[in-house]
């Protein structure tokens, strides 16, 4: 599964709120229901280790020049809870990319 969020901070900002950010990745599972472990793979892709419901998963976050990409190699018994994961990646990032509340 992927989600793309369009942005328009640049790589270096996005990667700065990446990296304070962390325990906000877990909040974009619904539920509460993950343990999510990071690790920079290079500059602008960061690996996940997601453990939920029972099930391992692997992912990334890449980060483009106008969007970041979520990646989710969601396996097919979870496949029922793909809008709501998606929905929940979407609503997480928004939040995280959006200028600073004045």
């Amino acid at each position: 599964m992927q989600v793309a969020i369009p942005h328009s901070l640049g790589r270096e900002e996005v990667r700065r709120r990446l990296q304070g950010g962390g325990a906000r990745i877990e909040d974009a599972i619904p539920g509460g229901m993950a343990k999510i472990t990071t690790s920079w793979v290079d500059d602008n892709t960061l690996a996940l280790d997601i453990n939920a419901m029972g099930q391992v998963m692997k992912g990334s976050i890449a980060i483009e020049d106008a969007q970041v990409l979520f990646d989710i190699d969601l396996p097919l018994a979870l496949g029922f809870v793909a809008p709501m994961v998606e929905g929940a990646i979407r609503q997480a990032g928004q939040k995280l990319l959006a200028p600073p509340a004045a």
